[in-house]
């Protein structure tokens, strides 16, 4: 190992895989036609990719709305599903869609995510989506939500998923031939929440995820630190990263990881690529770091990133371009990515599987 390798050592990977890449132009030089992104061709072999290259997670963005008007995308898959379409095609990369606080039910959000647990054997995360504007919040017929009241929701939301995770014990299902009872149902419970806008009964339609509980992964806007596994930290310069992640470390937060947009040097100098994509579509200001630049450029940054954060999340500007390259030219450089250090997603980032809350209560008789 180089000392400039040592510097990346124990740094996670985390890979954006919605559509054709994180620019609104991707689609244009996929080297697929648009409409193939809806395809699960498509996502099998990002995925794929991404696992060969050795990432440990990969997220899947949504959103309520369309991904953009014209000439961007007109539509995507809904990421819970892409999540579970790859599941049984993987063996170890985690997998975290995007599902929204303010547009899900946290009934439902906690069993789909519990789904994809037990169909991955372990490796659901989840990426908690922010969507609380006028257009996204009437697709379910409700008013935008302020700044506070989403915190408060947010809040709610993971407080909610995570108890009904842990509303049946580990060994609630006996599936005791002899008595012909599947589950012991005193180790099944009611969790009997109630946040600022709804109630959970309880308890969840699906046993304990194998995980325990599944790894949250927060945005660093929505003020979840003490309540995520990883806070994702998108903030345009360096010093901005390392004081914000900081300030998440002080509040609790296990892992906290950078935000950063790439567009590498490939067959075309990255400017010039870059330029070409913002020509076609413009680009929105996400207030993350972007690195415009060559592979080497890219470990650099990383390198400096690596003092202040556990891990970084890659959006590639166009995933057919930029994705090869990281799995050529980056990722063998990075000595934490692969082999992974577990079978779950949580033993790969190094977090312990949380014991139930209910497990010390005494079983009483139902």
């Amino acid at each position: 190992m180089t000392d400039r390798e040592a510097g990346l050592a124990g740094l996670h990977l985390a890979l954006e895989a919605d559509g054709d890449g994180a620019h609104p132009a991707a689609w244009r030089h996929s080297g697929r036609p648009p409409g193939a992104v809806l395809a699960p061709r498509a996502l099998r072999e990002v995925v794929a990719a991404a696992e060969h290259a050795g990432f440990g997670l990969v997220t899947f963005a949504d959103s309520p709305l369309p991904p953009g008007a014209s000439p961007g995308p007109a539509g995507r898959l809904e990421a819970g599903t892409r999540a579970s379409y790859v599941a049984p095609l993987t063996d170890r990369i985690g997998l975290a869609p995007t599902l929204h606080v303010a547009t899900t039910e946290p009934f439902h959000l906690a069993t789909q995510l519990a789904s994809l647990d037990h169909a991955s054997h372990g490796r659901a995360g989840w990426v908690i989506g922010a969507a609380a504007g006028e257009d996204e919040l009437a697709t379910v017929g409700a008013a935008a939500l302020p700044a506070a009241a989403l915190v408060r929701e947010t809040a709610d939301v993971i407080d909610a998923a995570r108890a009904l995770w842990d509303s049946w014990e580990d060994d609630a299902v006996i599936k005791d031939v002899a008595s012909g009872r599947f589950l012991d149902s005193r180790r099944v419970h009611h969790i009997d929440f109630e946040g600022a806008s709804f109630t959970v009964k309880g308890p969840l339609i699906t046993p304990r995820p194998p995980q325990g509980q599944i790894v949250v992964l927060a945005p660093d806007a929505l003020d979840a630190d003490a309540r995520a596994d990883v806070v994702l930290v998108g903030r345009p310069g360096l010093a901005e990263v390392a004081a914000r992640a900081a300030t998440a470390r002080e509040a609790g937060a296990p892992l906290v990881f950078a935000e950063v947009e790439v567009v590498l040097d490939a067959a075309a100098p990255a400017a010039d690529r870059l330029a070409e994509l913002d020509a076609a579509a413009g680009r929105p200001e996400t207030g993350r770091l972007r690195h415009v630049g060559s592979a080497e450029a890219l470990l650099d940054l990383l390198r400096e990133l690596a003092e202040s954060v556990d891990g970084v999340r890659l959006h590639p500007a166009v995933l057919a371009v930029d994705l090869p390259v990281l799995a050529e030219r980056v990722l063998p450089k990075v000595t934490g990515a692969g082999p992974w250090a577990g079978t779950t997603l949580r033993e790969t980032l190094g977090l312990v599987r949380p014991a139930n809350r209910f497990a010390a209560v005494p079983a009483t008789n139902a």
